[in-house]
């Protein structure tokens, strides 16, 4: 298999708005059910377990013209919500069985409650995580979610999920994180063979695959691309961080790479790679779970940390890992987990005389070339000055 092929596949999944390969795989055998979830990190091995398919819902993009939703949300919010809303009204939705809205920020719950009053029929709820961190307070609150979360989804399926099932989601989500740890060192040792806009379109495509799919796909990918000849150029190397929740668009994501930038980490699609270890398979799978969360998760905008310090040094750690020359800070407009943590991790970067840049952006971005002129101008000046 080509990676042309494997991107065109993966680039026809991202532009279908009306998600046709989850009501084909629900087709397959009467009775299936699909439960969408909003972006950042929500536990889809319960969903999985369930014999559910997990569905990331992600904004309707660039190519969604939103009417409706803007009666619903301010002008001064990202668009997320009211694009998201826009699917939903359209039609676009009917597929998912239910909706989770996991824990970002307080427009996402606001969007929770808007879902229950728009489509009473449909599940919905917003899933919350703790911000304490300690085993016995936090553990225990988290540990009751999923209990009720697992009751949830119990109930919809029709049937009792048990532990062992839970288990077997857990290696198989286990694995899918760990192909899709390949995928990214693949990627910052040789970013010249697996452009980030590949990169970007193969994870996302894990948003409405089955599992099991995608991991077979995300290796596929690797092999291809490892395969193919593409020239390698004198890019700046560096880390994209801010883009965890509303996606850029597309474009954005080539004009950076036009730009003379390979990007060797990033934080998109980050419900994929939430978790930075294994989760463990023997045990209570539900407190498994927790102490992944609790112990073994990444430093985002999106997730309260006690110590002030780790967000920062979580991203200079990455610059390190990844060989990176520098940092560029995206964050959609009006997103405010993102554009307050900015200074912190600015801070950081000048602590650790890591060179960056920054900029905003919608995922609806029409003006691309000022953000292609400041990444190239940030690019040429890394490598004149850099030492």
């Amino acid at each position: 298999m080509t990676v042309e092929h494997i991107v065109d596949r993966c680039q026809a999944l991202f532009e279908d708005l009306r998600f046709t390969s989850v009501s084909d795989w629900k087709a397959e055998q009467p009775g299936r059910k699909a439960i969408g979830y909003m972006p950042i990190y929500v536990p889809c091995e319960i969903i999985h377990a369930a014999g559910m398919l997990p569905v990331g819902i992600l904004g309707g993009g660039e190519s969604l013209e939103v009417i409706q939703g803007d009666a619903y949300y301010q002008s001064y919010i990202c668009r997320i919500p009211r694009s998201t809303v826009e699917l939903g009204l359209t039609g676009r939705l009917d597929a998912l069985d239910g909706m989770l809205f996991p824990s970002i920020c307080d427009v996402i719950r606001n969007l929770s409650g808007m879902w229950t009053l728009l489509f009473p029929d449909k599940y919905a709820r917003y899933f919350d995580v703790p911000q304490n961190f300690d085993d016995g307070i936090g553990g225990t609150y988290y540990l009751r979610e999923l209990e009720i979360l697992r009751e949830d989804m119990g109930r919809i399926a029709g049937r009792d999920i048990e532990d062992d099932d839970l288990r077997a989601s857990i290696a198989v989500y286990n694995e899918n994180r760990r192909a899709i740890g390949r995928l990214y060192a693949f990627r910052a040792e040789q970013p010249w063979l697996a452009p980030t806009s590949e990169v970007y379109l193969v994870v996302r495509a894990g948003m409405v695959l089955p599992v099991e799919a995608h991991t077979r796909l995300v290796d596929d990918y690797i092999a291809a691309a490892r395969a193919s000849d593409r020239p390698l150029r004198d890019n700046c190397r560096i880390v994209l961080a801010g883009g965890f929740c509303e996606q850029p668009p597309l474009g954005l994501i080539k004009s950076i790479e036009l730009a003379g930038c390979y990007v060797v980490n990033d934080d998109f699609m980050l419900s994929t790679r939430w978790l930075l270890e294994d989760v463990a398979v023997d045990g209570d799978p539900l407190d498994n779970l927790a102490q992944a969360f609790l112990h073994h998760s990444t430093a985002t905008s999106a997730k309260y940390e006690p110590d002030k310090q780790a967000k920062g040094q979580f991203l200079c750690q990455q610059v390190a890992d990844s060989g990176a020359e520098g940092v560029i800070l995206v964050a959609p407009s009006f997103c405010d987990p993102a554009l307050l943590d900015r200074p912190m991790l600015q801070r950081a970067l000048d602590a650790a005389g890591i060179p960056y840049t920054a900029f905003k952006y919608a995922e609806n971005s029409g003006q691309l070339q000022p953000i292609r002129e400041q990444a190239g101008t940030f690019s040429d000046s890394i490598k004149l000055w850099s030492a």
